[in-house]
């Protein structure tokens, strides 16, 4: 089950002040429908994985195409090759082969767990104006002391959420280790997950409003 909920943020200037207000109307899951964020998270996980382990049967493992030694009179057991799974250099029975980890999950699921998610992370979320002005070359310094004028801090991860990916504010937040930057329609439940501090700049969040409301 769904239900609607706002949303009201204090848009925070780039001194660290608050101006204005903003509101953000999502459908998130009830208590009792919740787990969909466990199942989002579980099918991310699931995605990233390559699935590129492979093993050699018996059939494809090179040689093993002539009988060892004769079937009776040796004394030893029949062998019909040396490639058995058995012997030393043979196949692998029952090995790991190419295959999908991906898992299903509905968009409209999906999106309904990443609403719940920034719903349950509230408290961890500020919003700021544009900052792509203060970024006319890439400037590590720069970033940081913004952070710190937002009572944010560099050792906390934090994640930047922009209406389009800005490449001067990427190169600013890159030295920052627990910083990371993400545009908003690729917003996504691990990274809203690994996250102390979600900081969306005001034309971000009606991105959010516009691509992930049903």
């Amino acid at each position: 089950m769904a239900s609607q909920v706002e949303l009201k943020y204090s848009i925070y200037d780039t001194d660290g002040k608050t101006k204005q207000e903003s509101a953000l109307k999502l459908k998130v899951a009830t208590d009792s429908s919740s787990y969909v964020v466990h199942r989002a998270m579980v099918k991310q996980f699931a995605d990233r994985r390559q699935g590129t382990a492979s093993t050699k049967t018996r059939s494809e493992v090179r040689g093993g195409g002539r009988k060892p030694w004769k079937q009776k009179g040796s004394g030893r057991a029949r062998a019909g090759s040396n490639r058995s799974p058995l012997w030393k250099g043979g196949g692998v029975t029952f090995g790991p082969k190419p295959r999908s980890y991906a898992k299903k999950m509905n968009r409209k699921e999906w999106r309904l767990a990443l609403r719940t998610l920034l719903h349950n992370k509230y408290n961890d979320t500020i919003i700021v104006k544009d900052i792509s002005s203060l970024f006319e070359s890439p400037s590590t310094k720069s970033m940081s002391n913004l952070l710190q004028e937002w009572k944010i801090s560099i050792a906390e991860k934090s994640l930047i959420v922009l209406e389009h990916q800005d490449q001067n504010i990427y190169l600013s937040a890159r030295n920052l280790p627990s910083v990371k930057t993400i545009c908003a329609s690729n917003l996504n439940i691990l990274d809203l997950l690994n996250s102390k501090n979600i900081i969306i700049t005001q034309a971000a969040l009606n991105k959010i409003q516009e691509v992930f409301n049903d």
